[in-house]
């Protein structure tokens, strides 16, 4: 435990990660992943050229500063990273690289006037403290998923048994495990990690999963992504009968159990969550509101899908948003972006509604707004990003 002048330490050096956080993580990640190049395929590259990666840990990092002295307040946060860190198996051997090259760079970055013995002592402690948390968690989940039916700790091989072309640009994948054994059950919601050697190199990614489990088979549907080195890989080179590693289902944005009406949001590729959570909500009375917007049509996945759902369950009601018309795609209910005035005609009367939103971050933190002006409680409001969390402002 942190002692009292630890924690007054560290929050006093809040300032500072305020209004230079962002350069010292930047700083950070660049010594990191060049000098321990076991640790890459831990990253995705494309999200440390665009600086999102570098501003989630620094936030993440300001928020841990800030709440020293009382963690409870970084609320769900913690979870976000637990759950990030198993679908990526991150291990009790990655927290010494990380936390000497944290240390290293708040030393090289703030400069020895600031970065005093007492300062590099206080931060280390914290370091330790939080590893400490992280590691515990992560063990916890690592046993509980190996131990519950169809489980397994690690890397587990699959087939890849079916491709399913959804849109121009989504493809669905449908993978079995190699063993023919059970595999662990998802909640609606989560995703799974995958380890892939390309080019001799290997990568990880997340992804969610866009069907329920009880088929004994992991669906996810991907976007190409134009320079995505995953996304093309899959879409070009990943055939029928090829084998992946995958690590356990993981998440903790999950469909949570309610008689309120729920309103499933959802921007191109982030309505692959949401279907597992319309299937599981399905099976039960609750009514429905499914909201997906699109660029156009020809770029719309699961529209028949849903389609042929709202035909034979009454409590489901479908809306569909495309940005253009193509001319050539079935109509939309609407076109352009879909503003707080459409979406009040579009949710119940009644706002006391539970509701999922999912896609691009300007799109989230539009309708994020949108739910607030409407009537929608905050805490029922509940979103995840894809890549590196960011604030919605």
């Amino acid at each position: 435990m942190l002692s009292a002048q630890d924690r007054a330490i560290v929050k006093s050096t809040v300032p500072l990660l305020e209004s230079g956080g962002e350069a010292l993580i930047t700083h950070f990640y660049r010594m990191m992943l060049s000098e321990y190049p076991e640790v890459r395929p831990l990253f995705n590259q494309a999200h440390q050229a665009s600086g999102d990666q570098p501003r989630a840990l620094a936030n993440g990092v300001l928020m841990y500063a800030r709440h020293i002295d009382q963690l409870d307040q970084l609320g769900d946060l913690v979870a976000k990273i637990i759950n990030k860190h198993v679908a990526l198996q991150i291990l009790p051997e990655h927290y010494p690289i990380v936390g000497s090259c944290l240390l290293r760079a708040i030393c090289e970055v703030l400069g020895s006037e600031i970065a005093t013995p007492e300062v590099m002592s206080a931060w280390g402690a914290a370091y330790g403290q939080l590893a400490d948390i992280l590691i515990g968690a992560e063990g916890a989940i690592y046993d509980e998923k190996a131990q519950a039916v169809g489980g397994w700790r690690g890397a587990r091989g699959f087939t890849l048994v079916k491709r399913v072309e959804e849109s121009s640009e989504i493809v669905s994948f449908y993978f079995a495990p190699v063993d023919n054994g059970p595999i662990l059950s998802a909640e609606p919601g989560q995703y799974i990690g995958m380890k892939l050697l390309l080019d001799g190199e290997e990568v990880r990614r997340n992804y969610s999963l866009s069907a329920r489990t009880d088929a004994g088979q992991y669906r996810i549907s991907v976007k190409r992504e134009a320079g995505g080195r995953v996304s093309n890989y899959l879409h070009d080179q990943l055939q029928v009968g090829a084998t992946i590693d995958l690590f356990p289902p993981s998440g903790e944005f999950t469909l949570v159990a309610s008689d309120k009406p729920l309103v499933l949001i959802s921007g191109g590729v982030g309505i692959t969550p949401t279907l597992p959570m319309l299937e599981a909500a399905l099976a039960t009375e609750r009514p429905v509101h499914f909201i997906h917007c699109a660029r156009n049509g020809a770029v719309h996945a699961f529209r028949d899908w849903v389609d042929a759902l709202a035909e034979r369950h009454p409590q489901l009601t479908r809306f569909y948003c495309y940005a253009e018309d193509d001319g050539v795609s079935p109509a939309a209910d609407t076109f352009g972006l879909l503003s707080q005035e459409q979406l009040a005609a579009w949710l119940p009367e009644q706002r006391d509604v539970d509701a999922y939103f999912l896609g691009p971050k300007g799109f989230m933190t539009a309708i994020k707004r949108h739910l607030k002006a409407l009537g929608v409680p905050e805490q029922q409001s509940r979103y995840e990003f894809f890549g590196p969390a960011a604030a919605l402002e």
